[in-house]
Order: C-alpha cells, then structure tokens, then sequence
C-alpha cells in the first residue's frame, strides 16, 4: 500500500522554498542512509557473481524459466485485470451521474485494506469443493461431484483475480483523480462535433489520463512482484516463493542471491517505469475541470443500473465478502478458543511496528531536511537511494541483508572468542535487529513523503528569522519544527506501523524463532488449513489497514 503513497507524494516531498545553507552535515547524513539502504542490492550483486556463468546456466536448465514465466504471466493477468477495473470504475464515478457515486467514490478504496494473501485464504477456503459455494451449487441443483468442473481457484489464473481484487484501487484512485482534473470544453468539444461519449472517452479522456493509469499500473505490478503469500498458498512458483524456498526450505544461499539478481532486474525495470510516467504528463486543465454535481455524461435508467453494478461488484468481491466471512468465522467458538494467545503476537507486532516506525521517523527527518538544505545532485541521488525500499519485495530484501551481516556476524563471533574468551552466539542473525533493519528500509519510502511534504509547506522565513535572533539548529527543530511537522509525523509513524504490521515474507525470513506476529501467526495458521482459529489475527490486520485507505482516498480527493 505505500506504493500510491509514494507515487501521489513524490512532487509534494519536493520543498518549494529555495535552499538554505549549512547543508553539508545534512547531506552526509542522506548518504549514510543511502548506504544502509542500498546495503541488500550491492550484497546482491556481489553475492550472485559468485560461481560464474556456470550457476546461471544450471538454474537457467532447471528454475529459472518456470519463475520468469509465471512471475510475467501473474503480473501480466493481475495488472490486466487492476488496470480494466480500476480505470473504468475511476470513470463513472468521475464523469457520469452513476446512483451512489459518493458511497461508491471510496468505497471503491476499501480493498486495499484486505492483504493479498488473507483473500487468497477466504476465496481458498470458500470455493473449496467442501466449501460453502460448491455445496450451495449441489444443494440447488442436485448435481454430484463428477456432474459439473468448477474452476480451481489454486491455479495461476486464481491468484491472478485475487491480486486484481485487491490491488486495483491504486489505478482507480490515480485514475480518478486525473478524470476529475481534466478539461471539461475538450470533452464538451468533442461531443459536440458529433462523437459519441464511448469515442470521446477514447480518444480525449483516456489519453490524457494515461500516464495516471500506467503509474497505478506500475505500483500493481511492484505489489504482484513482490507477493508471495498468494503465490506461496496457491503453489504458483514465482521469483519470491523460489527465493524462499532456496534459502530456508533447501538451504542454498547461491541459488537464493541469483534468483534474487535477477528478480532485481524486474525491479529495475518497474522503477524505470514508474518514474517516466512521472515525466511528460500533460496537463488538460483549463478552469473547467469536472465536478461532482457536474457529471461529464449522463446516463439511462438501464446505464445506470449497469454502471452502478459494475462499481459494486468490486468493493463487493475485493472487500465485503472478504470481511463479512472473516468476521462470521471470528464468532466461532473455534476462533474464540484459539485466541488465547493472541495478547502475545500482538504484542510483538506492536513493539516491532513502534521499533520500525522510529526508525523511519528519524532517517525521514534526516532526509528531509537534506533535501530541503542541499541542492547537490549527490545528496538529490542519495534521497532516491536511501527511499528505493518501496521497490523491493520482502524476500530479495531479506536475503539480500542476510548475506552480508551473516558474513561479518561469523567474524565478530571469532574475534569475540578468539579475542576476548566471549562465545555467546552470533549477535545479528537471527535476532529481531536485523528485521527491524530490514522493515525500517522496506517502509522508510512511506515515512519519507510525509514527513517531506510537511516540510515543503514550512516557510523557510520561519527558520531565518530564528536564527537571525540567535537561535541554534536544535532550538529552532524543537521549537518551530517539531510542532508543524506533528501531524506529518503522526501520520508517518501510523502508516509505517500498519505497512509493519501486514509484511510477511520479510519476517518470516528474518524473524527470530521466539517472535511471531500477527501476519505470521495468520500464515501458519492458514497454511495448516486452520483458517477458522485464523480469523481473528486476520480480521485485525484487516482492520488496521482501513486506516491508511481513508488516508489514501482523502488523499485522491485533494
């Protein structure tokens, strides 16, 4: 979900004063960032040179097409789906006079509150032959079970709609809001010489909304990458799952870092992506830009009825069949008796959450204030750097921090025990310090727009006059700073703590044996096909992440 953040907040981080001096320590601050956060691809480069062409080739002979195949096809089917869904309920609720367009206008965001991988179990569970929706079918119609084929859900094709599902809102929300800003005379123009509103959506909306759609586009296909609960559970082998299983399941840490190499290569070409959608975006408005109480087309009784359809069969599969079966098996006696434990995982999922969001706010701060006191391209280089985390999926960030700190862990043990007579362990791996890097870098992107778009809104003359009056660096960030920027960082740490709270394969990776987390316990719970006793830790995490799609949707209004 910090993909959109990110995107809708790239230019607002940006500060619009002019640059102030004394930027030198601010600027060697972002590069250490900078070095920290890049730490997992340069060990990644590294580490996957190892063994030569030799080791490409053997995986090439065995894995390596079976990934990138069903890694392009999952994106492919996933983003076709997000892009067709979220662009065409973007527009009727932005150019036509769709009934309930305001309840549907957000509404449509709530998907984003389901984790990927907590509707692959729902939907698992409930188009199961033994599920709910096949039993219904048998009762109604009679029929046995070699009487009628069901699509499996476990397939390519399933986790596909699953991924679409609940993804799609971040092509809607930028598409939405580039419907919402265009140029009402053009539309009115072209109407007017005679084309129909279909051809005129064609060939005047749909163009100038199309680098808002395809950056909606490229954050579906960064989340789909980087997925690997969906794939994990519907046995689709994909870079993350492959990733995963080399490490852990097989032990071969070779295998492990060049799948990681060349999953890299796609977030590569994501990011690249990304960013020139950003470029050349062109701007329609013209002082009549579209209103709600002034829809662009105006529907038929029988459009209506469909429009109003086709926006509530998403916000119907993606997010209220979802929560409403959850919440109907969290009243079992089942889930009750298994919640016993569950003061524990959220416990460690607060202290982790609060640990990652800290971290987060005090790398932002330094960031920020880097950019807005440097104006060098090194220090404009090492903000892009240090903030590239939201690109990186969990399992290549994972194996790309294990490999260097597991090397230098052996070291500092030797020398702690050769040295010193200390033989007490390694002292990184395999403790909760290592995670807690791992998810500072993950979401520091997060934490960084909005700390960085708060800042960009604080007029530099506040800081002149007082340090003109005498006032130092750390009186002037106590006592004009700290509080304009206390709602940009509460709303940080919030963010960053819920983006915590649902990451999974990095934590399960790295976490340590005694620590286990909402997301993980759901896992487990779900992948030993217990999803009852599983309802409840994924009910709240289902939960937590409402707060962050209000965010986003009020963030598309604006």
């Amino acid at each position: 979900m910090s993909r959109i953040r990110q995107f809708a907040s790239r230019e607002a981080s940006a500060p619009a004063a002019a640059r102030t001096s004394g930027g030198a320590p601010w600027s060697f601050a972002a590069l250490a960032i900078a070095a920290l956060a890049g730490l997992p691809i340069a060990a990644i480069l590294v580490e996957s040179a190892s063994g030569g062409i030799a080791a490409l080739v053997h995986l090439a002979r065995t894995v390596l097409g079976e990934y990138v195949l069903n890694t392009g096809l999952l994106m492919l089917l996933a983003g076709g789906f997000a892009a067709v869904v979220g662009t065409g309920c973007a527009w009727l609720i932005a150019a036509t006079d769709v009934p309930g367009r305001r309840v549907l206008g957000w509404a449509l965001v709530l998907p984003l509150a389901v984790p990927a991988y907590i509707a692959a179990y729902i939907y698992a569970d409930m188009l199961d032959f033994a599920g709910p929706v096949q039993n219904a079918l048998r009762s109604l119609t009679g029929w046995g079970p070699d009487d009628y084929a069901f699509p499996e859900i476990r397939s390519l094709g399933g986790g596909a709609l699953v991924l679409g599902l609940v993804l799609f809102p971040y092509v809607y929300l930028l598409a939405r809001t580039a419907f919402a800003t265009q140029s009402l005379t053009q539309f009115r123009a072209a109407r007017s010489l005679g084309a129909a509103p279909s051809r005129a959506f064609w060939q005047v909306a749909l163009p100038a909304a199309r680098p808002a759609i395809a950056g909606g586009l490229a954050l579906v296909l960064m989340e789909v990458l980087a997925d690997f609960g969906v794939a994990e559970y519907f046995a689709i082998p994909t870079f993350s799952t492959g990733i995963f299983r080399s490490w852990l399941a097989m032990g071969d840490k070779a295998s492990a870092l060049k799948l990681a190499a060349v999953m890299l290569v796609f977030v590569v070409a994501l990011v690249a992506w990304e960013a020139a959608t950003r470029q050349g975006r062109s701007d329609s408005r013209d002082g009549l830009a579209l209103r709600a109480s002034e829809p662009m087309v105006a529907l038929s009784p029988m459009g209506k009825a469909l429009a109003f359809l086709a926006c509530l069969a998403p916000v119907l599969f993606g997010f209220l069949i979802p929560a409403g079966y959850l919440g109907t098996m969290a009243l079992s006696d089942a889930a009750q008796a298994a919640a016993g434990d569950l003061a524990t995982y959220a416990a460690d999922s607060l202290w982790l959450g609060l640990a990652a969001s800290s971290l987060c706010l005090v790398a932002a701060l330094l960031l920020a204030f880097a950019r807005a006191r440097s104006a060098s391209r090194l220090t404009a280089g090492a903000i892009r750097l240090g903030t590239l985390g939201y690109a990186l999926p969990g399992a290549l960030l994972a194996v790309g921090l294990l490999a260097p700190l597991g090397s230098l862990d052996q070291s500092l043990t030797r020398f702690a025990r050769d040295s010193l007579g200390w033989s007490g362990g390694l002292l990184l791996t395999g403790t909760s310090a290592i995670l807690v890097y791992a998810l500072s870098v993950r979401f520091l992107t997060v934490a960084y727009n909005s700390v960085g778009g708060g800042l960009s809104r604080i007029p530099p003359a506040l800081d002149s006059a007082a340090r003109s009056l005498g006032a130092g660096p750390a009186r002037v960030l106590a006592r004009i700073y700290a509080p304009l920027l206390a709602p940009s960082l509460a709303g940080a740490a919030a963010l960053v703590f819920i983006d915590t709270l649902r990451e999974l394969p990095a934590t399960l990776i790295l976490r340590p044996f005694n620590l286990e987390t909402l997301a993980t316990r759901t896992y487990r719970l779900a992948s030993d096909e217990r999803l009852v006793e599983a309802s409840i830790p994924a009910l709240i995490l289902l939960a937590a992440g409402l707060l962050p799609v209000l965010l986003l949707n009020r963030l598309g209004k604006r």
